[in-house]
């Protein structure tokens, strides 16, 4: 099987350089018409030029596929607007948005300013949640749509200094955790990355050897699965130099106290390692799932 994206036009974000770049190469190699954003600013955020979007452009050009150069501001909703306008006034649709635009401004919590701590929100997950708010209805009416967020697995288990970074990084699976919902009947799949990878992001966080084993382009293959037509939907995938892993989030069975004098703090402590056990742990696929779990329990209690 090849995965083609003939007629289909995707929004890459962030893609002057480092994952986004590799991604928007490899949707463009298999078809895609790619609108290459990147506002071209510093690992902080500050500054910005378009003409590292401009470059992956002529990669892409160069290679004999389509694509323009793009430099609005995800954390920006008119610019995000005004990108989809242009999108569309030029290739008539959006099929695919890889939200993938990001900064980073670590520090320690007690030493994260409220500043840094708004602005990574505000591009991380607010990026995320313009950008999908600016192509949902045109998915909606063209009966398809598919999306990626970005995460990292400093948002699924966290990282030191990164309460900020990890903070919005689990607010976009929060985020396709609904959208996969109200996309289904649409034809919209949603799905998310951890991505492991050597970009100027984490060029400063590992040594040298270990940033020339995660290359990028060793990560876009799970997005170009992910956005495909046949793609999942839901789903959450780990990628790295190689590697490909499904994170899922399991709820334990539980133990039912019932309501009266044994439904204590203390009984828990007592039942810990019983509320803990994995042995019938299950996937809960939405948020009515924990619900049903708990009055099934207590069904057979």
């Amino acid at each position: 099987m090849s995965i083609r994206f003939d007629g289909k036009v995707a929004i890459v974000t962030g893609a002057g350089g480092g994952l986004g770049r590799c991604h928007a190469l490899d949707l463009a190699a298999r078809g895609a018409k790619v609108v290459v954003n990147d506002l071209g600013g510093a690992v902080d955020g500050t500054g910005g030029s378009i003409s590292a979007a401009e470059k992956v452009v002529e990669e892409i050009k160069s290679a004999g596929g389509e694509a323009m150069a793009n430099g609005a501001s995800v954390t920006d909703l008119k610019q995000v607007e005004d990108m989809v306008k242009q999108t569309i006034d030029t290739w008539g649709r959006v099929d695919i948005l890889v939200n993938n635009a990001g900064i980073l401004r670590d520090k320690s919590f007690s030493k994260v300013t409220d500043e840094d701590f708004r602005l990574v929100l505000e591009v991380h997950l607010m990026g995320t949640v313009n950008c999908c708010k600016a192509v949902w209805d045109i998915m909606k009416e063209q009966n398809y749509g598919r999306i990626l967020v970005t995460s990292s697995s400093s948002g699924v288990y966290g990282n030191f200094g990164q309460t900020n970074y990890g903070a919005a990084k689990m607010g976009v699976l929060g985020l396709i955790n609904t959208l996969k919902l109200e996309g289904a009947k649409y034809n919209i799949k949603c799905n998310g990355l951890t991505p492991v990878a050597g970009t100027r992001m984490t060029e400063d966080l590992m040594p040298p050897e270990v940033i020339e084993k995660i290359q990028p382009e060793c990560v876009s293959p799970a997005v170009t699965f992910m956005v495909s037509e046949d793609a999942p939907t839901g789903v959450v995938m780990a990628a790295g130099a190689g590697v490909f892993a499904r994170i899922m989030t399991f709820e334990t069975m539980g133990v039912y106290f019932g309501t009266g004098d044994e439904m204590n703090a203390d009984s828990i402590a007592e039942n810990w390692e019983k509320i803990s056990d994995m042995t019938d742990a299950r996937p809960c696929t939405e948020g009515n799932s924990q619900a049903a779990k708990m009055f099934e329990l207590i069904s057979k209690s």
